[in-house]
């Protein structure tokens, strides 16, 4: 449940920066990483799951990339949709780092946004 908020809030933020229409991109796959990734989080080494949504919208700009997975933060514009008060992006990374994972921006201001989502891989045991 938690997981497809985050997808939900990602789409949702995606579709609301392209103003005039665009593309939404969705991808997963699974990633092996043999260093850390230092970002906004630390990331370790190890089997994870990667989420990526990216738009082809506004792009972010930069005075306001640092600060987007604030709570209540809302970029100046953003429309009001029902209930949004500037969650969306802070819950995404609550749920991220409950699960032990990472949330990043890769913007590309004038270009759309890329938002990689990294978990790391959970094994069944039967």
């Amino acid at each position: 449940v938690h997981l497809g908020k985050s997808l939900y809030n990602l789409i949702s933020n995606a579709s609301e920066a392209m103003k005039k229409g665009g593309v939404v991109t969705i991808m997963t796959t699974n990633q092996y990483l043999d260093k850390p990734i230092h970002g906004y989080d630390e990331i370790w080494e190890g089997d994870y799951v990667v989420l990526v949504v990216m738009d082809t919208g506004e792009g972010i700009p930069s005075v306001d990339l640092q600060r987007i997975f604030e709570p209540f933060y809302r970029l100046p514009g953003a429309s009001e949709r029902e209930g949004g008060v500037g969650l969306g992006l802070a819950l995404v990374k609550a749920i991220a780092q409950r699960h032990a994972g990472t949330v990043r921006c890769e913007d590309r201001e004038g270009g759309g946004a890329c938002f990689v989502v990294e978990l790391p891989l959970a094994r069944m045991q039967q």
